[in-house]
């Protein structure tokens, strides 16, 4: 008698077969242990594209079209500087909700660092009260700064691909200075005299 079991598990959707989970890029490499700059390099490199680290030297990254993109050219990198390089696409058969605990952490964590420059970003137009520094100079500087948190937020925000818990907050923090900066920015233009 043969059986169907195996049969019908060939025919099923890769979806149902591993569960519905996501698809991740596995980076496994070796980079020459001198010069050191190298492996700074390569480690600049995978905490940029967002990537966590399953162990030394084996990084994961939710699979994407961009991610993959990345990956691949790193992998290039990796292989011109003498080292090795291998990049699997796969799925988690088990234990994904740790490794998606451990992506959505290191977002969390990157959230986090936002939030705290955003209260830096607040005490700092609380001193431009406090001391009557009402310029376009003072304005122009603290626009830049918020600037750039905002463009860290969305540097953030698209490596976010699995949604983490923080970004709501970062989002409502950033909003918070802008609103601030708003307020500065009009008693910047009543002490100049002008009107809006």
């Amino acid at each position: 008698m043969v059986s169907t079991a195996g049969s019908q598990r060939a025919a099923q959707p890769e979806e149902e077969v591993n569960g519905g989970g996501r698809r991740w890029l596995v980076l496994v490499y070796r980079v020459p242990t001198e010069p050191t700059r190298l492996r700074a390099a390569v480690w600049r490199r995978i905490k940029g594209l967002g990537a966590i680290y399953l162990q030394n030297s084996v990084a994961a990254l939710p699979r994407t079209v961009a991610s993959e993109r990345a990956m691949r050219v790193l992998r290039k990198e990796i292989i011109d500087m003498d080292g090795t390089a291998h990049l699997l696409g796969t799925d988690v058969l088990a234990g994904e909700a740790d490794v998606v605990a451990a992506f959505n952490t290191v977002r969390n964590d990157e959230y986090e660092e936002i939030i705290d420059r955003c209260q830096d970003f607040l005490a700092q137009v609380d001193k431009e009260y406090v001391a009557e520094h009402f310029t376009y100079a003072e304005l122009e500087e603290n626009d830049e700064d918020l600037t750039k948190l905002k463009n860290w937020f969305e540097k953030v925000r698209t490596r976010d691909v699995l949604s983490a818990s923080g970004r709501a907050e970062t989002a409502a923090a950033l909003e918070r200075c802008g609103q601030v900066l708003e307020d500065y920015a009009a008693r910047v233009y009543l002490e100049e005299g002008e009107s809006r």
